[in-house]
């Protein structure tokens, strides 16, 4: 069964667009969420339907329609899970790169969603529709850390919110390519889709949406530099595409890599060579939130896979060449 608001717009309200004026009065909707409501029409304005830009006008009655999990519509596996935290509101999993999170075109088995699917029962927040139980936020397939999901609306709907007023604290180890010379730095481009592939995201858009990465140098290389990487929001690939942008992309990324630079000292070239990175080279290190019931806050700490630290072990354990 959906759950059902309704809201009868006044005079001071008027003018207003319906995405961001829904953002606002419910503050544990994200406004992506109340965009996503709209276009599949489970919002509607004085029984029509309308797009996210609708400017209200005073006396419009709007009917929200949050629809409820269908727990057998994406089929539960029995698939391990390296769970971190668990209780009766949320669970905090380490994901293994490689993993999807939630099932889409060409990967409905085998995601993390079929995996807590089978582990929660029917526990899990329907808010995310039936794709993505209680999926509050994603990780990329080939990144690996730390990642939460909520057991109830309630808790999705505070997880959400914590996001969007971006209190939760988040930070990945992020190696990449290049000698980054300053200690820190705080990347802030707006970042929307590609202007030409729209598979990618890219700083270089026509709508794109501001985007805050603040990163501290861990360790130097060379021709690699290990980061502890923050994010401030939390755009598609937004860590990915910032670190491209600025000429350092992460190792291993086949889509925002690029193309790999001719080292001019051949001593590089030869090392660089005998490195083989089967993945990008990111990892969700740390994750902290309000808990929605207890008001408490927790962190999690989880140590990089055995992949990325056999990589940073022989870069560690090479000829220094500066």
């Amino acid at each position: 069964m959906a759950s059902i608001k309704s809201i009868l717009i006044s005079h001071d309200s008027a003018n207003q667009r319906i995405d961001k004026f829904l953002s606002f009065h419910n503050s544990t909707l994200s406004r992506s969420f109340i965009q996503r409501l709209i276009d599949k029409g489970s919002i509607t304005v004085s029984g029509k339907t309308v797009k996210s830009s609708y400017k209200l006008r005073s006396g419009d009655y709007i009917k929200i329609e949050i629809p409820q999990l269908e727990p057998l519509s994406v089929k539960p596996e029995p698939i391990p899970l390296d769970i971190v935290y668990e209780d009766e509101s949320v669970i905090v999993i380490n994901k293994p790169a490689g993993m999807v999170v939630h099932p889409a075109a060409g990967n409905y088995s085998g995601t993390l969603v079929n995996a807590l699917l089978y582990h929660c029962k029917n526990t899990l927040s329907g808010i995310g529709g039936v794709e993505r139980p209680g999926i509050v936020h994603r990780l990329d397939k080939d990144t690996s850390g730390l990642l939460m999901a909520a057991k109830n609306d309630f808790t999705h709907h505070h997880l959400s919110k914590q996001l969007k007023d971006r209190t939760i604290v988040r930070k990945y180890l992020a190696l990449v390519r290049g000698d980054i010379k300053e200690d820190s730095k705080k990347i802030e481009m707006t970042i929307g889709r590609h202007v030409s592939d729209r598979k990618k995201m890219s700083v270089k858009t026509k709508k794109g949406r501001v985007a805050i990465t603040e990163f501290n140098v861990i360790e130097r290389f060379g021709d690699y530099t290990l980061l502890e990487v923050k994010l401030k929001t939390g755009r598609t690939h937004q860590i990915r595409v910032h670190l491209s942008a600025i000429g350092h992309p992460v190792a291993g990324d086949r889509v925002y890599g690029g193309r790999q630079k001719t080292d001019d000292r051949r001593q590089k070239t030869e090392v660089r060579s005998q490195i083989s990175i089967p993945r990008q080279m990111l990892h969700a290190a740390i994750l902290g939130f309000i808990h929605p019931k207890t008001g408490k806050y927790l962190e999690f700490n989880v140590s990089i896979s055995d992949d990325m630290k056999g990589i940073l072990n022989f870069l560690r354990g090479r000829v220094n060449f500066d």
